[in-house]
This record gives C-alpha cells, sequence and structure tokens, in this order.
C-alpha cells in the first residue's frame, strides 16, 4: 500500500481535466492552502495579510462549492432536497452565492462568534450547523478519495454522502434565514401569486383600452410601478371581485398586501360602483397620467399615457364632471363634504358647475344608477369632478403605501408581471438586422461617457472608454470597499457585495439587479451589470 501523499502524487489529476472530479481535486486542495496559511500567520503582527487571506477564503470556498453544487447536479439531480421554501424569503436574499453565505454562518455559530441571532434561535441552529460542516468534511474526503482513484465515475458512498450533505444544507438554510427575517407561510404566498394575476390581467384590460401600450411595457417606464397598481385596485374591486381584493371574506383571509386597507377599499369601492362608463374611463385615464386636469386648458400638456386614450371629445366629456347634483337643499349639510377616509379634505366646489355652460351640459349627463344609496352617495359631492378628485386621491394613497410599506413585496409581483406581459424576444434573424444599429449605439457610447458621474475618472473606468476595448476593467477589491458604490448602504451578511462586469465596482443587489451581454469584455451571455451601466452605457440591443 503506498503512503497517502505519494498516491495523492501519483494519481492527482490533470488541471486541463474538465471533469467535475478533477475539478473539484483543484478547488478542494485551494481551499486548504489558504487555511493552512491563515493558520500559520499570526494575525496581530500582519493584520493587513491575514484580511487578504481571510477574502482569499471566501472565495476559494465559494468556488468550492460551486463545483460541489454542479457535482451533485450530475451525480444525484433526481435526489436533490425539495428548494420550495426558497419562494418565502424576501427578494433581497436572492444572491448567486446564498451558498456560501450559510457556511460561514455555520462557522461563526460553531466558534461562537455570530452575534446577528439571538440566544435561543442559536441554540436551535448550533446542532444544525455542526451537523452541517462535519457534512461538509466527510464529502470533501469521499470527493478527494473518488478524483484519485475514478475521477469519471460516481460510487455509491459519494452519493449517499451527497444526499445526506444537501438534505442538511437545505434545513440550515431554511432554519437560519427564518431566524433573522419574516418568511411568508405557504398562504401568504398563494395569495402573492393571486395579485400577481390581478396585475396581468390588469395590463391586459389597460392595453386593450389603450390606457397603456405595449412599448412602455417593453422599455419598463418607471411611472408603470405606479400606475399598475392603481388600475388593479379600479379592477380588483369592480371588474375581479372574486380575486385577491375580494371585500365579502374578512381582513385576515386577504394578502397582508391590501388587508390594512380593507375599510378604506370598501368605501372605494361603493363609490366606484355609482360611476358611469364614462366616469370610470376618465378616472382611470386619470390614474395613468398621475393628475386629474382639465384638458381644455391651454397650458394642459398631453402626459404619457394621455394619446392612447380612447377617442373621445374631450371637452364634452368633461363637462359633465362640473355638472352639479340635482341633491335636495337639506343634503347641502355635513354628509355633502364627507371624505372616504379620516383626514381627508372635503372636496371643493367649483364656481363654474353653476355657469349657464354647466346646467346645458347637464341636460345631456348620464343619469345616477337607480338607487337610494347611489343618490345618497353622490349627494355628498358639489359635482362629479369633485367626486372624481376624492376617488382619483384615495386611489392613489392607497396604491403609494404599497410602494412604502410593502416595497419588496410589490417589486417582487411587478417584476414577474414584466417578465410575463412583456414582448418576447426577437427570433435570431431577425436580431441580427438590428445589429448596425446597435454598433451605431455603441459607437455614440464615449460621448456620453464624458458627463458621466460614475465613471467620470479616467483610471477608474478605462474599459468604458471605447466600443472596442477588448481588456475587462479592474475590480474593486472586497476588502477596500464597506458600501455600496451607488446607494452607500453598508454591506452586512445580508447585504452582500456585487461586482459589476461593466465598470468593475462594487454595488448590492438592489444597485445591480440587470444582466445583459458584454461582447467587448469576452462574455456573450448576460452578466451581473450595475443600473448605472446598464442605463447608460450599455446599447438598447444588447439589454
Amino acid at each position: 500500500m503506498l503512503p497517502a501523499a505519494l498516491r495523492r502524487w501519483l494519481h492527482r489529476p490533470k488541471r486541463s481535466d474538465p471533469r467535475l472530479l478533477s475539478q473539484f481535486f483543484y478547488a478542494d486542495e485551494k481551499v486548504s492552502q489558504v487555511v493552512m496559511e491563515i493558520n500559520g500567520l499570526d494575525a496581530e503582527m500582519d493584520p493587513q495579510q491575514y484580511l487578504v487571506l481571510l477574502n482569499q477564503l471566501h472565495l476559494s470556498q465559494a468556488h468550492l462549492l460551486a463545483v460541489i453544487e454542479r457535482i451533485m447536479e450530475e451525480c444525484i439531480p433526481t435526489q436533490r432536497h425539495s428548494r420550495d421554501y426558497l419562494v418565502k424569503f424576501p427578494e433581497e436574499l436572492s444572491v448567486d452565492n446564498l451558498g456560501n453565505h450559510m457556511l460561514f454562518a455555520a462557522e461563526c455559530l460553531l466558534a461562537g462568534t455570530f452575534i446577528e441571532v439571538e440566544e435561543a434561535d442559536s441554540a436551535q441552529l448550533l446542532p444544525r450547523a455542526r451537523n452541517l460542516l462535519c457534512s461538509l468534511e466527510l464529502v470533501r474526503a469521499v470527493l478527494r478519495e473518488q478524483s484519485l482513484s475514478q475521477p469519471g465515475s460516481y460510487s455509491e458512498p459519494v452519493r449517499a454522502v451527497l444526499i445526506q450533505f444537501d438534505r442538511l444544507f437545505a434545513e440550515f438554510e431554511l432554519s437560519y434565514v427564518s431566524s433573522l427575517v419574516a418568511v411568508k407561510s405557504p398562504e401568504e404566498i398563494y395569495r402573492q401569486q393571486e395579485i400577481i394575476v390581478l396585475f396581468c390581467e390588469t395590463v391586459e384590460r389597460a392595453l386593450r383600452l389603450g390606457y397603456l401600450t405595449q412599448e412602455m411595457i417593453d422599455g419598463y417606464e418607471p411611472l408603470l410601478m405606479f400606475t399598475i397598481p392603481r388600475l388593479a385596485i379600479i379592477s380588483g374591486l369592480l371588474i375581479y371581485p372574486e380575486g385577491p381584493l375580494n371585500l365579502e371574506q374578512s381582513p385576515e383571509q386577504m394578502s397582508r398586501v391590501f388587508s390594512p386597507f380593507y375599510d378604506l377599499l370598501k368605501k372605494i369601492r361603493d363609490l366606484l360602483r355609482v360611476l358611469s362608463a364614462e366616469e370610470l374611463a376618465l378616472l382611470e385615464r386619470s390614474l395613468c397620467t398621475a393628475e386629474l386636469e382639465d384638458p381644455r386648458g391651454p397650458a394642459a400638456a398631453p402626459a404619457w399615457g394621455a394619446a392612447a386614450a380612447p377617442k373621445a371629445d374631450a371637452p364634452a366629456a368633461w363637462a359633465l364632471l362640473e355638472a352639479p347634483h340635482s341633491d335636495p337643499a337639506g343634503a347641502a349639510g355635513a354628509d355633502r363634504h364627507t371624505g372616504l377616509a379620516a383626514g381627508t379634505a372635503p372636496p371643493r366646489r367649483r364656481t363654474a358647475a353653476s355657469s349657464p355652460s354647466s346646467r346645458r351640459a347637464a341636460g345631456s349627463s348620464p343619469r345616477p344608477r337607480p338607487g337610494a344609496r347611489c343618490s345618497e352617495l353622490r349627494s355628498r359631492y358639489s359635482s362629479t369632478r369633485d367626486m372624481l378628485h376624492t376617488l382619483f386621491v384615495c386611489v392613489s394613497g392607497v396604491a403609494d403605501q404599497l410602494q412604502t410599506n410593502f416595497a419588496s413585496d410589490l417589486r417582487s409581483i411587478l417584476k414577474t408581471v414584466f417578465k410575463i406581459v412583456a414582448s418576447q424576444p426577437q427570433p435570431a434573424g431577425e436580431a441580427g438586422a438590428s445589429q448596425e444599429e446597435e454598433g451605431e449605439a455603441c459607437a455614440a457610447a464615449p460621448s456620453r461617457l464624458a458627463d458621466c458621474p460614475l465613471c467620470s475618472s479616467t483610471a477608474e473606468a478605462p474599459g468604458l472608454r471605447g466600443a472596442g476595448a477588448r481588456s475587462p476593467p479592474q475590480w474593486v477589491p472586497d476588502s477596500s470597499c464597506s458600501q455600496c458604490s451607488a446607494c452607500s448602504q453598508p454591506f452586512t451578511l445580508l447585504r452582500r457585495r456585487h461586482h459589476c462586469r461593466s465598470c468593475g465596482k462594487i454595488f448590492c443587489s438592489r444597485c445591480s439587479p440587470h444582466a445583459a451581454a458584454l461582447p467587448q469584455y469576452g462574455q456573450p451571455r448576460p452578466v451581473r451589470v450595475c443600473a448605472h451601466c446598464y442605463a447608460a452605457h450599455l446599447a438598447p440591443g444588447r439589454r
């Protein structure tokens, strides 16, 4: 029997061997080498070198886990532990190297140096962390032995240890994240999916009625972040009342996104039901343009959604909004100015409502829907315009509160909606026809870089100075950057560092959400880029 060191030297695979076990051998060897250097270094004597080695250990462990992940996909593809729980996590945790963060957390818990977890949760996580790290060491030993003997196949012991490691890793990941952040329940996930369906139906209806255009959706117009939720509130209350905005159920049965506004939504629904078709269309077009404005005024500029509105005689349509309601004089008391919500300013009376032209328009205006309740609701407002103004403010207020109080949920919902309703990519044949236009856009890019605030320094972004550059930009070292280059938020265990492949700077996940191909740097497939480079330096054809 040959000594282990001699056998390791004789049977070690070649570096050029493309098989996964051969790649694992050198990834594992790199981790062991860095660990030995750290153990032999006095951190107090050379703290800078210690930080450099820690960064190397972090990167080498991430590479090792990536190789093990690929081995599991090849060796036990049908026996992997379920990862369905990932949909429960907040969007900001959906990062590429989440597994390496879990391994680092397990090591800190085992060493007793982790402070982000409560003491009770730490006591429950400690056995899972210990089992996970022991299983990882066993996986490394078994795979190392397999790579020296038969790097082209997987034995039964290899499959067994991989299955166990995969299960322990998933259990620790779910337990650890659940101790740090609130994860969604299965019921809440289902309710969020219902909201996605409602938003998609709302966009299709808005496209059909001409409130939105496909170009706005494909261009990811920023105002759509506000317009779609506003239109969805009206659709959910009137068009699809059995969906996620079903107010016949209790607030506890609704999604936590809408349940805080249960009482206000009821009042909005009751007032929406008394609108005529023309009044509803005017309200929805106003929500798309983000202002309730009379287009007859000379200063009224056409908004970005107004051009696609259904054709109609605008002055005639808006004339009915100035028509006073024929409510009895006794209704002119306090009830006339009752708002939909506490603290809502009373509607303003318009002096134009009593003008002769308004009286003539009133004769042609549609009558309110029959019913004592309908008449009572409309009698609270001096004119239809005042009623629509109140609805505009309340619907916009609810939608804007969603952006503030449930930003992560709404961002995830809208992201999914855009993926569904956006136009499909062009076929390869049609895409080739736009290469000439893309080249012209790339040639014009250097002229925009001179005024760029993030890359004004010639030393920071030499790769962006021309479309013909071939060397990728220099990456900013992780150790020299403690906060996001865009939003300046400090990096933590959950807010991780991400390098932009276009400029080399470090950003958080929120400031680098895009992916694009960078053929000038040898990246034909989409890679991570920051929001700034995506908007300012990339041609539209590569986005």
